[in-house]
């Protein structure tokens, strides 16, 4: 007679099961690895700690130092060839099926763990239990759950533990988080994608775009219809004092508009993508005013700018499609936004420039701006004089 273990559970309490041991898992990756060890977002109490390094040896055997190594360096070279596991270089299929092969390669890349590695766990269990027999954790996973639930359906779960993070964090937030979903911050510079505002069964870790756009931030929500399951965990935890949230993505603070000071400067600059943000709903309403003055004055042109909406409003170089210049030469509005939308840009990626330098530009950016005669242009200078420090 085949052992049925101690829990003589029907197939849909087996599935519960699988269920809650995999999200146990995916908030041990979303909240110890992702956003304590490889952004140091939070930190946590070392009971909590250590029971997450501990789980993931049993259910992953997925070592620490180098799951943090391989994210940072996914973020230092993001969407380039060097990015270990990105779809726009190896393709949506390969990252989406294949990712944690990826994964596997790069964790063998000394240079990688050396530059992106340090801070990890580096005690004696790290380094004899968790990293030398990292396989040894899912043989005994293996045993406990035929011990729980009987030689098939243990077998059943622990494959379904084994193949659980391999395929929704290497395969769907590596692969789908860079290709497909919807952007609240349009200008970070990589192709990562929210895929659903609902993050719950990865962890939050569906809120992709929010995270690279704020990547030191413990809380992957922005909009008030998104949820981030991870989120309400440490929250949770931190009442009870077993977590300490160091830092949260800025939200954006507002007063009267006022001359542009120091203060406008630095709260500007922090607020950067929600500037941007604001700046691309400006610059819709630019595009608007000027396709409807077009369709009344030349039916033909307005044509072609409704034509290049998308490159437009996205900013796509002249030179990258040769009908924005001739566009832009019949729309003095449309040229005074998109330019100044790159020296508004351009105000954070000078590092070079002093403060002084960089108070100057904006307080000249703000009045040329309000003296473009472009409605909402005038309106979102006007606006951008109202950011405040927290």
């Amino acid at each position: 007679m085949m052992f049925s273990g101690w829990f003589d559970l029907p197939w849909w309490g087996l599935i519960v099961v699988a269920l809650a041991l995999t999200h146990v898992t995916i908030a041990a990756v979303t909240i110890f690895l992702h956003r304590c060890q490889a952004h140091r977002a939070l930190e946590l109490h070392p009971l909590v700690s250590h029971f997450f390094r501990f789980w993931l040896w049993l259910t992953t055997g997925m070592v620490t130092k180098e799951w943090a190594a391989i994210h940072r360096k996914h973020h230092a070279k993001c969407e380039t060839v060097d990015d270990p596991h990105s779809p726009q270089v190896y393709g949506i299929n390969r990252v989406l099926w294949l990712g944690v092969f990826l994964y596997v390669k790069e964790s063998f890349n000394k240079e990688t763990m050396e530059r992106y590695g340090h801070g990890t766990p580096d005690d004696w269990v790290e380094h004899n239990v968790y990293s030398r027999h990292a396989i040894h954790g899912l043989f005994l996973m293996g045993a406990v759950n035929i011990a729980l639930f009987g030689i098939v359906p243990g077998m059943l779960i622990l494959v379904t533990q084994i193949v659980w993070i391999p395929f929704w964090a290497a395969g769907v937030i590596n692969g789908v988080g860079h290709w497909f979903g919807y952007r609240n911050f349009e200008d970070v510079p990589d192709a990562s994608r929210n895929i659903v505002p609902w993050g719950i069964l990865i962890g939050g870790e569906e809120l992709h775009n929010n995270h690279h756009a704020y990547a030191s931030s413990a809380k992957l929500s922005s909009q008030w219809y998104e949820f981030d399951i991870g989120w309400l965990y440490i929250r949770l935890m931190e009442m009870v004092g077993l977590a300490t949230v160091k830092k949260v993505a800025p939200k954006p603070k507002f007063a009267q508009p006022r001359a542009v000071d120091l203060d406008t400067l630095h709260a500007v600059i922090a607020n950067r993508y929600d500037v941007l943000s604001r700046y691309a709903k400006s610059l819709k309403q630019t595009y608007a005013h000027e396709l409807e003055r077009l369709r009344r004055w030349s039916p033909r042109d307005a044509e072609v700018l409704k034509s290049l909406r998308r490159a437009l409003l996205r900013g796509q170089p002249k030179e990258h499609h040769p009908k924005v210049a001739e566009v832009l030469d019949k729309s003095r509005a449309l040229h005074t936004a998109l330019t100044m939308r790159q020296e508004l840009v351009a105000l954070w990626e000078r590092s070079s420039a002093s403060k002084e330098q960089l108070l100057r530009q904006l307080q000249d950016w703000c009045r040329r701006a309000e003296a473009s005669g472009v409605a909402p242009l005038v309106a979102f200078s006007e606006r951008l004089r109202s950011y405040a420090n927290a």
